[in-house]
């Protein structure tokens, strides 16, 4: 039962990241989701710059390890997950290009999501 825990941990993990990343682009269709999406890029951006581990990670381990496993050893879906949140010669300044390519790519959604909205506030006005 651990190990099934801790995958649904990383598969979670995982979700979290790619909503971090990618969420904005959910946002141009659904603009009230960044009341959501915009404390995970801090979230994810303070995580990834400052070097902290995310408090899912040991989590995750401390079940691996009560289910009798090491960290990090497991199912076929905790192998696959695992490789895209803590790929080899993941170091510090990686990391830190990662957060600030995360925190970029938000900001060029965000401030696409801005211009378009004046863009039609304006040609509205002109109406």
């Amino acid at each position: 039962m651990h190990h099934i825990i801790a995958d649904t941990i990383v598969m979670l993990h995982v979700a979290f990241v790619a909503f971090v990343v990618l969420g904005g682009l959910l946002v141009l269709h659904y603009p009230r989701l960044a009341w959501f999406h915009v404390p995970a890029v801090i979230w994810g951006g303070y995580v990834e710059l400052s070097g902290t581990i995310c408090p899912l990670t040991p989590l995750e381990n401390r079940f691996r390890l009560q289910g009798g496993e090491a960290g990090y050893q497991g199912s076929f879906i905790s192998h696959m997950l695992e490789s895209l949140l803590y790929p080899p010669g993941l170091n510090r300044q990686t990391q830190m290009m990662l957060g600030v390519l995360v925190l970029a790519i938000n900001l060029m959604i965000y401030g696409w999501m801005l211009y378009r909205n004046h863009r039609a506030r304006r040609a509205q006005k002109h109406r």
